[in-house]
């Protein structure tokens, strides 16, 4: 094996840095002091005086745990030096690729075990890339045919593959692994259209790992995006998992990122997300209520099966799964002021417990709806806390019905201020985070501006909830769409859009393709 350096940095992840060169941000790599352990440990490689089509290539790649990171979605030539640092402790044979023929180059390398390094670029430079190949020991440079592997190649021998052949990788050489990593996943955004993700997808398959896809970098969004978190961690989240882009988030919090997707709950439909992802269609009302809405029409069979079949009528519709849901009215506006003098009607915990349970088992999602009078909506969750430690029951908060004392429902429309909803905002984030739940609704309906004072305060920040607007305008089309309008007007960003449709007060009552055709599409659909 050629000669290594003992120490040093490459660009990469791990910590901030940067090169002689000013080449861009550095990742300071494990002391290579190691690194005679690790060959000790394994058979030895075959001494070969060049590699060629007829000989085997030694490899040995890191066989300690890499602690888990997000890589930062830099120039290919970059990640791939990052990555070669990372996971590969020695190479015989290198693939070498200038930036334009990176990608297909890293087709064939991660199959056939070869390390892979792009460049150089505007961003790694030629001295950079030698010192790496240097380090490795690499004596024979893999480039695509017709390329100059420059002042890279002297000293080593040149093995050419051509890259338009009907099998280019009949042309690479036969790999000896002598050492891999136990357990080693990359995580990529396929949202995010990064080019160094396919150079980053070879070096990680040519260890021994593997590649598993993670729309919006959200490891909860949906039942496969949560198996693949729980795959990669294993026994530990905090080594062998990779991750690409600034879309997985920082660096230190990929750890406990994926702790959190292999421990917590799914909600229906699988998935620990809420919003995006999938969307809701539900049934409003309050059971044996029909007065109310839909939901309190018939029993809680009938009522689950409409419920579903309500969301069937959305799914043909829209690529994302659509979950069918119940809005409980929990606490219900009432014209006299009752025992504790705060005109709402409280429904008991045990009573709504049949209805919680039997949705959970069906797959339904449930919100409790909140028509609190003169008390506060905070007072009133907290009355249901046991309800809401249940992974797949959220809440509403229905401002219409809050009264400032003195005043008296249908005389006026009530209000909610903006610091008001954050203690619910605050508290429910805390009872969710406190207790690993998946992400929970938190729905405010609203038909007015007023409805809702200092809306722009509103804590949208807390990611174990998602805040959702209810539309709740009735009428002809074109007034409920101007209120749909007028409600996103200044809307604090991070708030979702949801709709209702009413049966008997709208004139006509929007079909699903209408609904849906809604600007923006609204996530959380209800019936009344």
């Amino acid at each position: 094996m050629g000669a290594r350096r003992t120490g040093g940095s490459v660009p990469g992840a791990r910590s901030g840095g940067s090169a002689d060169g000013g080449a861009g941000p550095l990742l300071t790599r494990r002391a290579l002091a190691r690194t005679a352990v690790a060959i000790a440990a394994v058979p030895a490689l075959p001494t070969l005086a060049a590699c060629t089509d007829t000989d085997e290539a030694g490899i040995v790649f890191v066989a300690d745990p890499t602690p888990s990171a997000v890589l930062p979605a830099a120039s290919p030539a970059a990640t791939a030096l990052s990555l070669s640092a990372l996971l590969v402790e020695s190479a015989d044979v290198v693939a070498l690729a200038p930036a334009e023929a990176g990608d297909a180059l890293a087709a064939l390398t991660g199959p056939a075990r070869l390390p892979l390094l792009v460049g150089p670029d505007g961003e790694i430079t030629e001295e950079q890339l030698g010192e790496e190949l240097d380090r490795l020991g690499a004596r024979t440079l893999l480039i695509p045919a017709g390329q100059d592997a420059g002042a890279l190649g002297e000293g080593r021998d040149i093995l050419e593959v051509d890259l338009a052949a009907e099998d280019p990788s009949a042309d690479l050489p036969t790999v000896t692994v002598g050492a891999a990593p136990e357990r080693l996943t990359l995580l990529l955004d396929p949202e995010q259209a990064l080019p160094a993700a396919p150079v980053a997808s070879a070096l990680v398959t040519a260890a021994g790992g593997t590649v598993a896809q993670v729309p919006g970098g959200q490891l909860g969004r949906s039942s496969d995006s949560v198996a693949a978190a729980r795959a990669a961690v294993g026994n530990d989240p905090t080594t062998g998992v990779l991750a690409l882009g600034e879309s997985f988030g920082a660096s230190d919090g990929l750890a406990g990122a994926l702790e959190r997707a292999a421990t917590t709950p799914e909600l229906p439909g699988g998935g620990q997300i809420a919003f995006p992802g999938r969307r809701m269609v539900a049934a409003y009302g309050s059971p044996g209520v029909p007065s109310l809405g839909i939901l309190g029409e018939q029993g809680l069979e009938e009522t689950i099966a409409r419920t579903q079949q309500l969301a069937a009528d959305y799914q043909g519709l829209t690529d994302e799964l659509v979950i069918p849901a119940f809005e409980i009215i929990a606490t219900i506006a009432a014209d006299t002021p009752g025992g504790d003098g705060d005109y709402s009607r409280e429904l008991s915990v045990d009573s709504l417990r049949e209805w919680v349970d039997a949705a959970g088992e069906a797959g339904v999602y449930v919100v409790l709806d909140l028509q609190p009078g003169t008390t506060d909506f905070l007072t009133q969750a907290q009355r249901y806390e046991e309800l809401l430690l249940e992974p797949h029951v959220g809440l509403a908060l229905d401002s219409e019905w809050r009264l400032k004392p003195g005043q008296k429902h249908l005389e006026q429309i009530g209000s909610v201020t903006g610091a008001e909803v954050n203690s619910v905002v605050t508290w429910l984030a805390d009872l969710t985070a406190e207790h690993g739940l998946p992400q929970k609704l938190l729905i405010l309906h609203q038909f007015t501006l007023r409805m809702v004072t200092e809306r722009e305060t509103i804590d949208t920040s807390r990611t174990e909830l998602a805040i959702t607007l209810h539309a709740d305008g009735h009428g002809a089309p074109g007034d409920k769409l101007a209120t749909w309008n007028a409600l996103q007007q200044g809307l604090p960003e991070g708030i979702f859009m949801a709709w209702k449709n009413f049966y008997d007060e709208d004139s006509p009552t929007f079909t699903p393709e209408e609904t849906y055709a809604v600007e923006p599409r609204p996530w959380f659909v209800s019936y009344q």
